[in-house]
């Protein structure tokens, strides 16, 4: 209802103090004496509405806030440095210092960009020599004895490789090394980065080993290990020592982070023991459950991802 004083058109004043609460006669001549409508607030042109089922000019209605499509990615493109570390010809972040100094061109033309992404039938050259990447690939070897991981022993010891010859085409190599008389689970792939990543000393992943030692451990020389140990200079933290149910106290497990096994002889060395044997049971998570001495198989695609997120 409009106060006293506000726009009134052609309205006459009611005698009675307040407005007339006549309504006017629709279609009526004579509109004196009534109520004037009330003015409407100025408003811009009404917009035409298409309905909702129609599109407008040719194109489909779009839903209100709806966030525009990100363009699909091609499957087959693949990041520069990932693609020479695929090659196998040296890690990730290497790739990248070769990639910044301008060593690796596409196409004949020098690529310096961190990020480029290679597209199927391009021809990537790393320092002068054109690169063709691997598929990933990972097999668990449970080492007999006499093999050795090293190409520099006597001839009298074979190389590991021989034993995993038939498993792939790939430039596959042991992550880690074993000498002759160590057994057990012994990691082989061509994934550059994991094999760095294994090598670290700082690494999370642990292994646990089975020690055969030529006499008894004290249990004092036990909890001392248990405790920790300090070799060349370094201390060492173990994980978990001891003996091993239904066994002599000769028989020991020992889980630790590092890989080297000659850590393992030092341990115990280090408080005048020999190490007999050494068999390593577990190696970040992989057993040797139903894999027989000398025989290796493929990781699952699961094992694989474990692996990667250690």
């Amino acid at each position: 209802m409009n106060k006293e004083g506000n726009n009134k058109r052609g309205g006459t004043r009611s005698t009675s103090g307040r407005p007339s609460s006549a309504k006017p006669t629709r279609g009526g001549s004579d509109r004196s004496g009534s109520k004037p409508p009330m003015p409407k607030r100025a408003q811009g042109p009404k917009k035409d509405k298409a309905p909702a089922d129609k599109p407008v000019s040719g194109r489909p209605a779009k839903k209100p806030n709806q966030a525009p499509k990100a363009p699909k990615s091609n499957p087959d493109e693949i990041r520069l440095n990932k693609y020479i570390a695929n090659s196998g010809v040296c890690s990730r972040r290497d790739a990248d210092i070769y990639i910044q100094s301008g060593n690796v061109k596409v196409n004949g033309v020098p690529v310096t960009e961190m990020g480029y992404k290679v597209q199927p039938g391009d021809v990537v050259n790393f320092d002068g020599s054109v690169l063709t990447p691997e598929k990933k690939e990972y097999i668990l070897l449970n080492k007999p004895k006499n093999f050795t991981t090293s190409a520099d022993e006597e001839n009298d010891h074979r190389n590991v490789m021989e034993l995993v010859r038939g498993a792939t085409n790939g430039k596959i190599q042991a992550v880690g090394r074993m000498d002759k008389n160590t057994t057990g689970l012994l990691l082989f792939t061509n994934d550059t980065d994991m094999i760095r990543k294994f090598s670290l000393p700082n690494q999370k992943s642990t292994k646990i080993y089975h020690v055969s030692l030529d006499k008894n451990l004290k249990f004092e020389d036990l909890e001392k290990i248990a405790s920790g140990v300090t070799l060349d200079g370094h201390r060492l933290f173990i994980d978990e020592i001891s003996y091993i149910d239904g066994e002599p106290k000769t028989e020991i497990g020992l889980k630790l982070r590092t890989a080297n096994v000659k850590v393992v002889r030092a341990i115990f060395e280090s408080f005048s023991y020999n190490a007999l044997k050494i068999d390593r049971v577990s190696f970040a998570g992989l057993t040797k459950k139903n894999l027989p001495r000398g025989n290796w198989r493929f990781l699952t695609e699961q094992e694989i991802i474990n692996l990667k997120n250690m």
